[in-house]
């Protein structure tokens, strides 16, 4: 089942590259996923979702995420700041946080897997990998594992 007791989940996608944006988007649709994807730009942008701050202040325009797929390199604030952020936070440490970016430097990994990160992917460069990357995420995530939320 694509849900979490019932209902589609929210997948808040963490990206500041349109391209990247649009790809993952792609993918998405490509893979037929129930779930809904949320996208903002950067790790400002990230965090006033999270805490529903500012243009997220709503809760119907900030929905709470079942997973949370995060770039690390990003102007503003990076995504080893927001993952730090969100694992140190009550209220948000128990979202499943899935880095997706280009990078597959030791020091990347090793240092997100340290501040709490919950799967480590590199985005595959052609797009069928991609979107077979994105299947498989998203089996294992609402197929196999067994989220908090669905206990709320």
């Amino acid at each position: 089942m694509n849900a979490i007791a019932g209902k589609n989940s929210v997948i808040l996608l963490v990206e500041d590259d349109p391209d990247d944006q649009e790809l993952t988007k792609r993918a998405f649709r490509a893979s037929r996923l129930r779930n809904e994807l949320r996208i903002v730009n950067d790790g400002e942008e990230a965090l006033d979702y999270l805490y529903r701050r500012g243009p997220f202040e709503s809760p119907s325009s900030a929905p709470r995420p079942s997973l949370i797929l995060l770039d690390l390199n990003m102007p503003k604030l990076d995504g080893r700041a927001v993952l730090e952020r969100i694992k140190e936070d009550p209220a948000l440490r128990r979202i499943p946080v899935v880095i997706l970016t280009t990078s597959s430097q030791e020091e990347d990994v090793i240092r997100s897997y340290e501040l709490g990160v919950n799967s480590y992917m590199a985005k595959p460069n052609r797009m069928d990998g991609f979107v077979q990357a994105i299947r498989d995420l998203e089996h294992y995530w609402f197929n196999l594992v067994i989220l908090p939320g669905r206990f709320s």
